[in-house]
């Protein structure tokens, strides 16, 4: 049987393009599941092959910022004890040999695109700077500086080598070895790859003895070469068909609050924050996902969500996830650049149970496990979503998790390992949470951030309100998102100090007091303008008084509500100047509202006199017990012009504006 599937991808490979297609079609028809077929080899070892589709990205990335560190893959390591130098060169001199990726460069194709060529040799050697002779903490620092160095020199894809290693000599048995890699010819699964081959070429070395280590089936380029063969021959319209469908054509653009402005060009340093999570919290979260039928990478991207829901106040959510895209047995210790990112959405409001949100999370994750193979970069290129140099397409934020092993570290013969923190890198994305599942069951939460973007304590803030989310979700499925207390101890007791405000403004005085202060010590200063129109502070004043004092002959006093339908005009400032002077609180009822809304208003808020414009009359519907006062038509020459001096204090009403009814009834707000 596995003769016949060797023959039949060794047929679909031979194949033109247009042909392969129908072949497709008749495989489908057979039953026979394509991408269960071997992979077959696509070119000779120094033979030109077409970049994957996540490769030409990553390439016209590069050209367009050469200099950019932003796709590197780092890691660094403490060596502590008798490290046998040549051994760990001959190793890592073995992994290039071993994996044709890591002797790949890149070049322009004449076509606008380009190609990788696979070098039978690379010269390639291990960095060595000794800096034993220093004093330790000169030593450290230099460690530091070197480190840097080799992080943030770019790569030249176009002349290679794309791993980078440099070994870094502190004392006689006290070394810090550092790995880079360019995305383009790994990821993340390839850096565990790289760890643990490693791993396992220097013990053999170091015992004298040939590491026996089974022949690769297929390069990375072979696997370019099959996944373009199998997504063109028609694979991608039907994945291509799901992800349209789930997005949708609109692409919103997730716009977290942030405390520095964004930059036009969208280079930023990141920084990063690490929470752990209680083990009583990790365990809630197991069961949380065992009962629902859902993994632990479901629970925790479904809080991530709710974060950005609170944080954002959008309600569609669309979050990058990276997944390893490595469903075949072939590829699993391939070294290359297999990784592809996913568009995982979600849709909520504030009154969205948390168990909704992580149904759909789970839907939404499934969803994309049956459609993982579809590149990013065709989804982008079939969605067409707004390019900008600032902002990523589709997403801006990212969720990974993985599970990590650190006990390979403790194989190596006579040497103690541990993690050696780098320099923060370039930032690919303004947020990225980064959550660890370890071999003793521990979780870690690592916010990685936009430095230029986020201050340290607002995303400390946010990390501690990922926690509580979880803790909600864990606990109180019935919750809605809206009604999670996401504040601390320490915020709430800040919030509570802010509202305490002991200082006290001396004589406060409501406006109309203040405006006829001004009328009796400024009396000839403007005090309104309007068109061609002015008036002074003593001609504002007596004619609000003159008013106030009708108003007052007409009940109005503390507590009154009168109405107001004008056009804007000095007129209308005089009337609700002078209900102010009465004792009374104006309502304002603009003519350009809907004559149903301006009835409501006028039922509901109960006034018995209106202010209107000869022109405004009609808008409001006649009523009885309502009296209009049309202010064209007031004589009032017989009132005085003497301020009215009725007793107020800040308890009184001022004026009543109604809401906008979006969620309902328009409703009085005093």
């Amino acid at each position: 049987m596995q003769i016949e599937k060797q023959a039949i991808a060794d047929r679909f490979a031979r194949l033109p393009r247009d042909k392969q297609k129908i072949f497709l079609d008749a495989l489908r028809k057979q039953g026979v599941d394509f991408a269960r077929l071997p992979i077959v080899s696509a070119a000779g070892a120094q033979d030109s092959a077409a970049l994957s589709y996540a490769q030409l990205r990553q390439w016209f990335l590069w050209e367009l910022d050469p200099g950019s560190t932003a796709y590197h893959i780092n890691g660094a390591l403490k060596l502590r004890g008798a490290l046998d130098v040549a051994a760990l060169k001959a190793s890592f001199a073995a992994l290039v040999e071993r994996h044709a990726s890591l002797r790949t460069v890149f070049r322009p194709d004449g076509q606008g695109l380009s190609e990788q060529r696979i070098l039978e040799r690379i010269d390639f050697d291990v960095e060595t700077i000794d800096l034993s002779a220093l004093s330790p903490q000169a030593a450290e620092d230099g460690a530091r500086d070197a480190a840097k160095r080799l992080t943030d020199t770019p790569f030249d894809l176009t002349r290679g080598p794309l791993l980078r290693v440099g070994l870094l000599r502190l004392a006689a048995e006290e070394h810090v070895l550092v790995v880079v890699m360019h995305h383009i010819v790994s990821d993340g699964w390839s850096k565990q790859i790289l760890v643990d081959e490693f791993m396992q070429q220097y013990r053999a070395r170091v015992r004298g003895e040939t590491p026996a280590m089974a022949p690769l089936p297929v390069r990375y380029a072979d696997y370019a070469a099959w996944q373009r063969n199998w997504l063109e021959a028609g694979e991608k319209e039907r994945q291509l068909a799901y992800w349209t469908e789930r997005l949708g054509a609109a692409n919103t653009v997730l716009q977290l609050p942030t405390d520095h402005s964004r930059r036009p060009d969208g280079r930023y340093q990141a920084a990063g924050h690490t929470v752990e999570l209680s083990r009583e919290l990790v365990q809630q979260l197991h069961q949380l996902a065992h009962g629902n039928g859902a993994t632990l990478f479901m629970v925790l991207l479904a809080g991530f969500q709710v974060l950005l829901h609170r944080h954002s106040g959008e309600r569609d959510i669309r979050v990058g996830v990276p997944v390893a895209n490595r469903t075949r047995a072939e590829i699993e210790g391939v070294i290359g650049f297999f990784v592809n990112t996913q568009v995982q959405r979600n849709v909520m409001d504030s009154r969205t149970p948390l168990s909704k949100v992580l149904a759909q999370t789970k839907e939404a994750a499934l969803g994309a496990q049956a459609h993982q193979d579809l590149p990013f970069e065709q989804l982008v290129e079939a969605l067409r979503p707004d390019r900008s140099l600032s902002v990523s397409p589709l997403f801006q934020v990212v969720f990974n998790h993985e599970r990590i092993d650190g006990r390979a570290f403790a194989q190596l013969p006579g040497i103690e390992v541990e993690s050696y923190a780098l320099g923060d890198p370039a930032a690919q994305f303004e947020l990225v949470l980064n959550t660890s599942e370890d071999a003793d069951g521990r979780v870690n939460a690592l916010f990685a951030y936009a430095a230029e973007l986020f201050d340290a304590e607002s995303i400390e803030r946010m990390a501690g309100h990922y926690v509580a989310i979880l803790g909600a979700l864990a606990s109180r499925g019935e919750l809605t998102v809206g009604d999670v207390d996401l504040l601390g101890a320490a915020e709430k007791a800040q919030l509570a100090q802010w509202s305490v405000n002991t200082h006290r403004e001396p004589g406060l005085q409501p406006v109309h007091r203040l405006i006829e202060g001004h009328a009796r010590h400024q009396p000839q200063a403007t005090a309104l303008l309007f068109a061609d129109d002015a008036l002074s502070f003593f001609e504002l004043n007596r004619r609000a008084n003159r008013l106030a004092h009708r108003l007052i002959s007409l009940g109005v006093g503390p507590d009154v509500l009168v109405g107001i339908a004008m056009e804007r005009s000095v007129e209308m400032v005089v009337g609700i100047l002078a209900i102010l002077k009465a004792g009374g609180a104006y309502l304002p009822l603009d003519p350009e509202y809907p004559a149903q809304r301006l009835a409501y208003m006028v039922e509901d808020s109960g006034i018995r006199l209106l202010l209107t414009h000869r022109a405004t009359r009609d808008c409001i519907a006649f009523r009885e017990g309502l009296t209009f006062l049309e202010v064209e038509d007031l004589d009032l020459s017989g009132e005085p012009e003497s301020d009215p001096e009725i007793p107020l204090h800040g308890e009184h009403l001022a004026y009543v504006i109604y809401t906008s009814g979006s969620t309902g009834k328009p409703k009085g707000a005093a």
